[in-house]
């Protein structure tokens, strides 16, 4: 064995201690020196490739995994992994050719056909997505990827008593579980029982679905809490039936339940269907003197329409959800008769400063601390336009009418498919990018918008 190939294994199982051990920069420049003695190590290139992408250096990525590919062209993990990464730079056609293959090459694999089956179902081929899926299940019964994501699909195709306990798979729950001193509930009577109910990773799913604290009262429940995001505290505490809220931020108690839940766990267990969803809209309510402060901040004149037009940059498909910018909804701004109200806080905030030419802004995003200041400001409005984020769900468990405006590609399943109403929210309207692919673009769906508010300004 020659000293170059001698240094470069002696490299690479540095490079991989590095990267095991969280040192991503230390690990690159290990792989980097690898590759000058070996340019086509394969592996070498691959474990690259994955750190390029972390870093969301995605095109350079993809050059490194085409070369790790062709070094190792029967290397099924580095294949799963190159698909993943095509589909995630909606490159679909080879993103199919190179997950096909990895299947080919490991069929056994459930990682293998779940991710197939995402790219399918991105792609609207939900039958050959929904096989994938359940073929991933076949071989892992436990794989919570294939589980989730066969649940994202029943959920959005309205097949629900079967996507509710799949959707278990979410994340895991070992935090909660460990916290508290009692079993997790299983749908058993609450009568006479406290109930804990914990946090979900978003503010709108627990704005969705903080309503079932309601109906586990109305059922006999003795006592029922919440653990929500510290900005949701006060604005949860005007749910009826709930006695208790803490943030995660504080010391909840670990003692004193006979269960503790989940607020997306809560439909499976009522046997939630889209003809029965329990929507008893308004379910929050806004802070009295609150609303009046809000009231003396606003013109008396007009329609007054809140607009949100961006989500968390942090989720996972909020490039295709948010819009780039205020100055897409310039078209609103020519409608007659309307004020409107900037809702947009953190990133996007800022632009509230600039709106487009002839659009009347009021931007309030400065000074709203919390999901109560932002429920009383909403409470003043006539309407709100928002892209898929919590500002919907506020307005919408609010009572407040709201125009979501949805993407073609990966809608949320909450919003099913097809439909231009929720059961969630039954003064929602939604609004949905026009089918036909990739890259298609917001102007469409917001000359609509502007239509319809020109009609609504108008009957006012």
């Amino acid at each position: 064995m020659s000293a170059p190939v001698n240094v470069a294994e002696a490299l690479f199982k540095e490079a991989n201690r590095l990267l095991a051990a969280g040192d991503a920069a230390g690990a690159e420049a290990h792989f980097l020196r690898v590759l000058a003695l070996a340019p086509e190590q394969g592996a070498a290139l691959a474990n690259l490739a994955w750190l390029k992408e972390q870093a969301g250096s995605l095109d350079e990525a993809a050059a490194l995994y085409r070369r790790a590919v062709a070094a190792m062209p029967d290397n099924a993990h580095i294949l799963r992994n190159f698909g993943m990464l095509l589909w995630t730079l909606k490159r679909f056609g080879e993103a199919e050719t190179v997950c096909r293959r990895a299947v080919d090459l490991a069929p056994e694999s459930a990682a293998g056909w779940s991710n197939l089956g995402v790219l399918l179902a991105c792609v609207k081929r939900e039958a050959e997505a929904e096989h994938c899926h359940r073929n991933a299940i076949a071989l892992d019964a436990d794989y919570a990827k294939a589980r989730y994501n066969l649940a994202y699909l029943l959920l959005r195709q309205g097949r629900w008593h079967e996507g509710w306990p799949l959707l278990e798979a979410r994340w895991q729950f070992e935090s909660l579980a460990g916290h508290f001193a009692c079993p997790r509930w299983q749908g058993e009577a609450p009568d006479g029982k406290a109930i804990a109910i914990g946090f979900e990773a978003g503010h709108g799913d627990m704005i969705q679905f903080c309503r079932y604290a309601t109906r586990l009262k109305e059922r006999g429940a003795a006592r029922v809490a919440i653990v929500s995001h510290p900005g949701l505290k006060t604005l949860l505490r005007t749910l009826p039936g709930v006695d208790q809220v803490w943030g995660f931020d504080e010391a909840v108690p670990a003692d004193g339940w006979d269960y503790w839940t989940l607020p997306m766990s809560l439909p499976k267990f009522f046997d939630t269907r889209i003809a029965d969803v329990y929507a008893p809209v308004p379910y929050l309510s806004a802070d009295p003197e609150l609303r009046r402060h809000w009231a003396a901040q606003l013109p008396q004149a007009g329609l007054r329409v809140g607009l949100a037009w961006q989500g968390n940059a942090n989720f996972e498909n909020d490039a295709d959800r948010s819009l780039d910018s205020l100055q897409m909804l310039a078209p609103l701004g020519a409608v007659a008769g309307v004020q409107f109200v900037s809702l947009q806080k953190g990133p996007g905030e800022e632009q509230a400063a600039r709106p487009p030419d002839g659009m009347r802004l009021v931007a309030a995003g400065a000074a709203l601390r919390d999901f109560a200041d932002t429920a009383a400001l909403v409470a003043n409005l006539d309407l709100v336009i928002s892209v898929d984020t919590a500002v919907a769900h506020l307005a919408g468990a609010l009572g407040v009418p709201c125009w979501l405006l949805l993407p073609d590609y990966r809608p949320d399943w909450r919003w099913l498919a097809g439909r231009d109403d929720t059961p969630w929210y039954p003064q929602m309207r939604l609004f949905r990018q026009r089918a036909g692919g990739i890259g298609i673009g917001w102007d469409a769906v917001i000359a609509d918008v502007a239509a319809a508010l020109a009609r609504h300004a108008g009957a006012d």
